[in-house]
């Protein structure tokens, strides 16, 4: 079998893992789909201990009613609970989710939104044989079909999903004028050392903010942006901006934020234009 014969081979199992992945969506089969889906409630909040680890999120004690018996239960997300919490207060509201009639394998998440539709693997699926389908044509008609087959579908997905970036922008933006101030404090400082293939090592400084909104809201979180020196900022008292819809989108540099949603559209515009120029190069060299 040459390569021509693998690649086709590559494309057509992706294609069948692809449709599978459809059909199952279709038919409300999908992991995603068939979970159990409850609300719970922070009950209790843990402070996380400075020089501790990021990695498994706020430590919190979460309560739930079991739709199939009734009872009310306790879980914390101690191991690998699913999405790693990194705002908490007492009483916000947590989903947990877990396979049919398997509560014991529960994860959280703190996204409320409507359920997933499980298609997360047969969109990869799809665009990992296309993209076969491109390396056969950029090979055997010449490198101008690469770029049309990867910035033309690349450009029109970026064009589509423009208008919508572009309000996300907007309410991000009233979001940010809606902040309000409180004072706040470092509480602690996570640290954790990785290291890759090469024996190099990386490490990552997460400090833990406290703050109570103006409604009287204990709020404990991960700050990832927006406070310089992280490392050394241990019992640190700063002011803390917070949206009061939602207390875990806030921010310690205020201005920070207003500049990088400026650019946030430029960049989605420049972006496309590069993309769709490339593509118009590509058609024009066939």
């Amino acid at each position: 079998m040459d390569w021509h014969g693998f690649v086709a081979l590559w494309c057509a199992v992706l294609g069948a893992v692809a449709l599978v992945g459809y059909g199952r969506s279709l038919t409300g089969m999908t992991k995603a789909q068939r979970a159990v889906r409850v609300r719970g409630r922070i009950e209790r909040v843990r402070e996380p201990r400075h020089g501790g680890s990021h990695r498994g999120g706020i430590s919190v004690v979460v309560s739930y009613r079991d739709p199939s018996t009734g009872q009310d239960v306790t879980v914390t997300n101690d191991g690998d609970r699913g999405e790693r919490i990194t705002a908490a207060w007492t009483d916000r509201e947590i989903e947990v989710s877990y396979p049919p009639r398997r509560p014991h394998a529960f994860r959280f998440s703190t996204d409320l939104g409507p359920v997933g539709r499980g298609l997360g693997r047969p969109n990869s699926a799809l665009f990992f044989g296309y993209l076969g389908l491109v390396v056969i044509a950029a090979i055997d008609w010449g490198w101008p079909w690469a770029l049309v087959g990867v910035c033309g579908p690349w450009a029109v997905t970026i064009a589509c999903h423009l208008p919508g970036n572009v309000r996300d922008v907007h309410r991000r933006r009233e979001t940010t004028d809606s902040m309000v101030a409180v004072p706040g404090r470092v509480i602690a400082v996570l640290k954790d050392v990785s290291s890759d293939a090469e024996g190099g090592t990386t490490t990552t400084i997460t400090p833990v903010v406290a703050f109570t909104t103006r409604e009287g809201t204990a709020v404990t979180a991960h700050c990832t942006e927006g406070l310089p020196n992280p490392a050394g900022s241990h019992g640190r008292e700063l002011t803390v901006h917070y949206s009061p819809a939602d207390p875990a989108d806030f921010t310690p540099d205020l201005e920070a934020r207003r500049r990088s949603q400026r650019t946030d559209v430029t960049v989605n515009v420049v972006g496309l234009v590069v993309i769709a120029a490339a593509a118009v190069v590509g058609a024009v060299l066939l």
